[in-house]
């Protein structure tokens, strides 16, 4: 048996707990001409300043006059999650690009095209956060514009004071999404799928509805299942598109929990490579794509549904900020274990051929107080135990954790995301150092933000490339278990 490298994690975030039957179709939209969008100089909820203008801004970016509000979620939103706490926050002004780096700024940049799905005026994707960090550089160093960043390896150094391109911070994205407002979502209601691009089935607080949807603010519709060209919608209030949903947006902060107190122009936790991830993507439920919400994974890690959207300093900041470094690459070599939670059998069926094919040991995870065998009244049990984030109490456990320094960790994508009780068996033991290899069986939307949610639970922990199978996975679940071992380097014991 090997012990897993750090690899790259493809094919991850699109979610549904049932199968999908959405038509692999453009907007009908028409894209828009640039907005000069304003807001107002204060808002009912006290945020001051707050306005885009395009007056002295670069071509194809917005000014973004700089103001206080309140980051995060208040405890009265739904879905939001523990790490939204809300703050008061001051960002100055700065300048952000009205669109997404569609793929033909991108190869002319980079000379690369590595996006999942293919056109010159869709997002770029399938691009990891040291990929937009060169892009940056390079795109600056085209331009004649002072770099923002030093690249050493993993470790990336900011210089504040350079007028070239970069990522926004999480404070200055979300205060642009926001647009002055402090609802889920920068519009009235939340997004309805001509509204913006993501998984339609799936509207804000269809979980709470799925049986009975005359309470539904916005009714489920389309669901791509694909990218669409930038600008395809109505921009928000700052005249920026896509802010919801396309392709989610890599920022410069390492994840971690927000400081106490109030904070002037933040730029994220001191320490860490995994990076923050904003505004949910084609394949995300509404529930994700939120003003608060924070995704997260590897800075060297992509994803087909993470993309970039520039920024530059409307005037100079000062000192540098540095952050990355070389990741956690895994613990001694030791056995492989296979944990998974299964509800219908079709992650005990994954399961058992990984098992086959590795003859590695293998733990059910199960519950003292089971869900329901009904599929209508699990579906209800699992959305309630997610919106209110219990910890179900597992019966058994896994028999001298330490042994094991790979964790191959199964699950059905209930919801967009984990079932609890892997929540529940995550809590239970120290994943430091330890490799966890995530695999989901599901009806239509792969990972979902499970892989966010594992990260957040296991930060101590590598996590190596997941593997979504749908449903069963037929007669090519064997080979691609196979493949997705080899891509681990995960060998026979």
């Amino acid at each position: 048996m090997k012990k897993i490298t750090s690899v790259l994690l493809t094919g991850i975030l699109c979610a549904a707990l049932t199968a999908c039957g959405g038509q692999d179709s453009r907007s009908s939209a028409t894209v828009s001409d640039k907005n000069n969008g304003t807001q107002s100089d204060k808002t009912e909820n006290g945020t001051t300043g707050g306005s885009a203008e395009n007056s002295a801004a670069p071509e194809g970016f917005v000014r973004i006059t700089g103001g206080s509000f309140l980051m995060g979620s208040p405890e009265s939103e739904a879905w939001r999650g523990a790490d939204e706490t809300q703050h008061s926050v001051t960002v100055s002004d700065f300048y952000m690009s009205i669109y997404e780096v569609t793929q033909k700024e991108y190869q002319e940049i980079t000379g690369d095209s590595p996006s999942n799905f293919k056109g010159e005026n869709l997002p770029v994707e399938t691009v990891s956060w040291l990929d937009a960090i060169v892009y940056c550089n390079l795109r600056s160093e085209k331009e004649g514009l002072t770099l923002a960043y030093t690249v050493d390896g993993q470790t990336v150094s900011w210089d504040r004071s350079a007028d070239g391109y970069r990522l926004p911070t999480e404070a200055e994205w979300e205060y642009a999404c926001r647009a002055g407002t402090d609802t889920p979502f920068y519009m009235e209601n939340s997004p309805g799928a001509n509204e913006a691009n993501y998984y339609g089935h799936y509207p804000y607080m269809i979980e709470d509805n799925y049986f009975s949807q005359e309470n539904l603010q916005v009714k489920p519709g389309e669901y791509r299942q694909t990218t669409v060209a930038v600008g395809s919608f109505s921009p928000n209030p700052f005249g920026l598109y896509d802010m919801h949903g396309n392709v989610s947006e890599w920022t410069w902060d390492a994840y971690g929990a927000y400081p106490d107190g109030e904070q002037t122009d933040p730029t994220g936790a001191e320490s860490g490579t995994r990076r923050v991830y904003r505004g949910g993507g084609w394949n995300d439920f509404a529930k994700n794509m939120r003003s608060a919400y924070r995704a997260t994974t590897d800075q060297d890690k992509s994803s087909f549904n993470i993309g970039i959207r520039l920024v530059r300093n409307a005037s100079a900041g000062s000192g540098n900020v540095s952050g990355g470094g070389s990741q956690n690459t895994g613990g001694e070599e030791g056995k492989i274990l296979i944990a998974y939670f299964s509800w219908g059998g079709n992650t005990k069926g994954v399961a058992e051929e990984i098992q086959r094919q590795t003859g590695a040991d293998i733990f059910e995870i199960t519950l003292v107080h089971p869900y329901s065998d009904d599929y209508n009244t699990v579906l209800d049990e699992a959305q309630r135990d997610q919106s209110v984030q219990a910890r179900p109490e597992i019966a058994g456990r896994v028999e001298n954790m330490e042994q094991y320094s790979t964790v191959l960790l199964g699950y059905p994508n209930w919801w967009a995301s984990i079932p609890m009780p892997i929540a529940s068996f995550l809590e239970q033991y120290d994943f430091a150092g330890k490799t966890i290899v995530p695999f989901c069986s599901h009806g239509g939307g792969r990972f979902g933000q499970s892989l966010t949610a594992i990260a957040k639970l296991a930060p101590d922990a590598v996590m190596g490339e997941g593997l979504s199978i749908h449903y069963s996975g037929g007669s090519s679940l064997g080979p691609d278990v196979s493949d997705w071992l080899e891509k681990n380097n995960i060998t026979e014991e």
